[in-house]
């Protein structure tokens, strides 16, 4: 069996310390559960997307650790495909890491065929009837409003920093992981180098986000080994993919870290941080209900749920709010199966924002249907 590498973290080197090197020092352990719903509620989702405009990476901040996991095992592993050494010599050319060390990770990795069949059965295959099913429960509706009573001063906190309301990040993290109770189980390094290696549709997606959980264990002092998370390779009780992790996890409650696998406070800061970064609207709404009439609407059915109609143009081709919308917003038709036909609902700028989380129709639609069923 091949041993987990730890190294001192104050010895000269001959050369600068490998990233791996950085990876496996074991600093103070602080138990945490992992995140990362096993199901990842859309289907093809691979956590929050990052939007396209972000700020500077925070600065490093005290390593937070998950619990004890397996060491590398011996292989044969998939250290020795011609893409995974040609991954290795990217990041050792890029970023500074040990190619030996590297090697010997990969030597410890599988090809996990779980993986590849969770990843070809997406949530959003199926129509909005049975995928609301999925996630408006009796048990989850609950579950939310605990975890806003459980959770209420840091939610406020969030809400004060960020402007985002309490009821749509609990939504998200009751969405992606049901409030941390269903983080996933698969580890990360497993996952990401799976689809990486053996899920050609969205190789380099993944590979990307394989680069970025590497550097995020050495950026965090954590083993590479230990993560875990869902098939899809996303972390904690809001589902963050390492890139996302790396820009937009915050803390919540200025311990100086963040962890967003055991510590609610810090998950809560994390969604709302994100969705401020992605242009939420203080106080606006979010999507209203509404009918059609006619089939003029069709010309403003949107799949992207991006508002690029004026508000006019909905009155004026049939599509009639079937609550109150003030003022003249922006705003998209939502359009979606239900079992006894056509669902509609006018999305706003908010509702928008969802889908920069996770860019399924359904998923900004869940969530939105979570988030009422929720409120006080």
């Amino acid at each position: 069996m091949l041993k987990p590498l730890y190294i001192n973290p104050f010895k000269r080197l001959p050369q600068p310390m490998s990233a791996l090197s950085r990876i496996l020092i074991l600093p103070v352990v602080c138990l945490l559960l992992h995140g990362c719903t096993g199901h990842t509620p859309s289907g093809n989702t691979t956590g929050p997307d990052i939007p396209k405009t972000l700020p500077s990476p925070p600065a490093p901040v005290a390593p937070v650790l998950p619990p004890p996991g397996p060491s590398i095992q011996a292989g044969p592993g998939i250290a020795d495909r011609p893409d995974v050494q040609a991954f290795i010599a990217d990041m050792g050319r890029k970023h500074g890491f040990n190619t030996g060390e590297l090697r010997h990770l990969f030597a410890g990795v599988n090809i996990q065929d779980a993986i590849l069949a969770a990843i070809e059965k997406p949530y959003e295959a199926k129509p909005w009837y049975a995928y609301k099913k999925l996630f408006l429960t009796d048990a989850r509706i609950q579950g939310g409003i605990e975890f806003m009573r459980r959770n209420a001063t840091a939610l406020a906190n969030a809400e004060k920093k960020y402007g985002v309301s309490p009821e749509i990040i609990t939504a998200i993290i009751g969405v992606e992981s049901s409030y941390g109770q269903r983080p996933g189980n698969y580890r990360v390094i497993d996952a990401l180098s799976t689809l990486t290696f053996g899920y050609p549709k969205r190789a380099a997606f993944f590979r990307i986000e394989l680069e970025q959980f590497l550097l995020l264990c050495r950026d965090e002092g954590m083993n590479t080994l230990k993560p875990t998370g869902s098939y899809a390779g996303a972390m904690g009780m809001p589902q963050f993919m390492p890139s996302s992790f790396r820009r937009l996890a915050a803390d919540g409650d200025g311990d100086g870290r963040r962890d967003i696998w055991s510590n609610p406070a810090d998950a809560i800061a994390s969604v709302a941080h994100y969705f401020a970064v992605s242009g939420w609207l203080t106080g606006k709404a979010i999507a209203v209900p509404a009918r059609v009439e006619g089939t003029a609407y069709q010309g403003l059915v949107s799949k992207s749920l991006k508002p690029d109609h004026a508000w006019s143009q909905f009155m004026a081709m049939g599509v009639v709010p079937e609550e109150p919308v003030n003022g003249s917003p922006q705003a998209a038709l939502v359009k979606l199966e239900d079992e006894t036909g056509p669902a509609f609902w006018v999305g706003f700028q908010n509702l928008y924002v969802i889908t920069r989380y996770n860019h399924s129709s359904l998923y900004a639609v869940a969530a939105y249907e979570l988030s009422k069923r929720i409120t006080p």
